[in-house]
């Protein structure tokens, strides 16, 4: 790989402790600290990301890059560092965290002058680790590494994988914080991103008011990933927090639309280019509820749940411009900017639900339509992506417990089958309303609706393989999500069976996930 080009204009643009000190503290006035990966004696490759590789510029692998992939013996032009930041945590400030897991190896452009910021997951502590020994377990890694590249080939803006390694090592982790620690598997995660900044960032710089610091940040972001943005001034810093505004609903109507449950949105988890960051313990939608969070941690309040990621982005987005407003100094743009966003977003969700209805364009009587839906959704708990699956081939002529019985996790009786077929009648009633025709209706639902999704009894199957030494799932589940609007591998598109319910892992996560 080419390693030799990866550069750091982060470290050389801004303040640091370049001290490599790990020792765990605050760190004020510098945005990074420079560190070393603790280095690993035996580390063994699982998978590499060739295409991905070749896509920022890295080149091909051979077996000498293992050393880089794992933070050992890294030559001089790497400089490794972790960055700073603060967040809201559940509501509540936290104050300084920054990266406690992840040490950046740099940036690297691609052939078409692209830049790609590079980081290992699980390299050891930094001085943000609080507490923690920052190393990570198999089994988050390998939820993270799939995950993320599932989300990119769904359409998802989102950062990516570049290589899953064991590190030859256990690691003590409690994995459900309930008492039991127990020794897994180590592991690291080389992750990629044009950008790894968040929300915290820019929310710890005016905490401790360091506001030259913040100009120069927010300067920096805008020149390097918002080049649409050619205004000047304190309008240059509105039009800044505007475009965040509108990634940030624009990332939470694509989660809507694949069935993505995030888990875990505080704002240090928000990412200001608008990409799903921090894979823990997420979920793929399957028994439809407005209600659900994979987090125990989130639990009995679901801040976080799935209904809810909207509002929630918004109320995030409203601690981003309390960080901003000594740049902006205008209230009531900030305020009028923040109530627009709930129009701006359900607009956007109401004509992503369109699309994977088959519908052409959003009319009046759809609000009504879709509120209906969902309450037949959740009543009968209809699996969220069979059942578009389902409405695009059904026949009402056909018996439908047979058409819809392997979409719901429910016994569909008599009278959940009736509430169907009402349904199915003013689905086709309003299917009549489009101006487009029935094929073209189709294939607007199967660009919009996957036929596999990443679910997490799919990877609590490839998990427990995986560590065992047995790599044939995790291969199949790499292949077809590469793919996920085709039916590549149909075992793995049906429902969760009943024998998952209720383990951990398969439907509830802790943020340890």
């Amino acid at each position: 790989m080419n390693i030799e080009h990866i550069k750091h204009p982060f470290t050389e643009f801004f303040p640091g402790d370049f001290s490599k000190n790990p020792m765990q503290r605050n760190t004020p006035k510098v945005l990074f600290s420079t560190i070393d990966p603790i280095g690993f004696d035996h580390p063994k490759l699982i998978h590499f990301n060739s295409n991905l590789a070749d896509e920022i510029g890295l080149g091909k692998y051979d077996q000498n890059d293992l050393n880089f992939l794992v933070g050992n013996l890294l030559p001089e032009n790497i400089q490794p560092y972790a960055t700073a930041y603060a967040g809201h945590q559940f509501g509540n400030w936290a104050g300084q965290l920054g990266d406690g897991r992840a040490i950046f190896a740099g940036e690297i452009l691609n052939h078409s002058g692209k830049a790609t910021e590079i980081q290992w997951k699980g390299a050891g502590a930094t001085p943000y680790s609080r507490h923690a020994d920052g190393r990570a377990v198999l089994r988050s890694s390998l939820r993270e590494y799939l995950m993320s590249e599932a989300m990119f080939h769904l359409g998802v803006p989102t950062t990516r994988a570049l290589s899953l390694c064991l590190t030859g090592e256990d690691v003590i982790r409690d994995v459900m914080y309930n008492g039991n620690p127990q020794a897994e598997k180590g592991a690291i995660v080389v992750r990629t991103a044009e950008s790894f900044l968040r929300f915290g960032h820019f929310e710890l710089l005016s905490a401790q008011q360091e506001y030259n610091t913040l100009e120069k940040l927010t300067e920096y972001v805008i020149e390097r990933y918002f080049p649409e943005i050619t205004s000047d001034g304190v309008q240059k810093y509105k039009d800044f927090f505007e475009n965040i505004s509108k990634r940030t609903a624009d990332l939470m109507v694509e989660w809507y639309r694949v069935g993505f449950v995030h888990g875990v949105m505080n704002t240090d988890n928000m990412s200001i280019l608008g990409l799903t960051i921090d894979y823990g313990p997420y979920s793929m939608m399957e028994e439809y509820d407005l209600n659900f969070t994979p987090n125990t941690t989130d639990i009995p309040g679901k801040r976080y749940a799935f209904g809810k990621q909207g509002q929630t982005s918004q109320w995030n987005l409203w601690q981003l411009a309390n960080a901003l407003h000594p740049l902006i100094k205008d209230e009531k743009f900030l305020e009028n900017s923040l109530n627009s966003f709930g129009t701006y977003f359900w607009e956007a969700h109401d004509k992503m639900l369109c699309k994977k209805f088959g519908f052409d364009q959003l009319i009046e009587e759809d609000e009504e339509f879709f509120t209906n839906w969902q309450g037949l959704m959740q009543e009968l708990q209809m699996d969220y992506t069979l059942f578009f699956n389902v409405l695009e081939t059904f026949n009402v002529e056909k018996d439908l417990k047979s058409q819809f019985q392997d979409v719901s996790y429910g016994i569909l009786d008599d009278k959940s089958l009736t509430k169907i077929e009402n349904f199915l009648s003013i689905y086709k009633i309003r299917l009549n309303k489009n101006k487009i025709s029935r094929d073209s209706s189709i294939l607007l639902m199967r660009e919009n609706n996957p036929k596999f999704i990443l679910r997490n009894y799919l990877l609590y199957q490839c998990i427990e393989e995986l560590d065992n030494g047995q790599s044939e799932m995790f291969n199949q589940l790499f292949h077809a999500l590469q793919k996920p609007y085709e039916e590549v591998t149909p075992k793995f598109s049906g429902k969760r069976p009943i024998k998952y319910d209720n383990i951990p892992g398969c439907s509830m996560l802790s943020c340890s996930s």
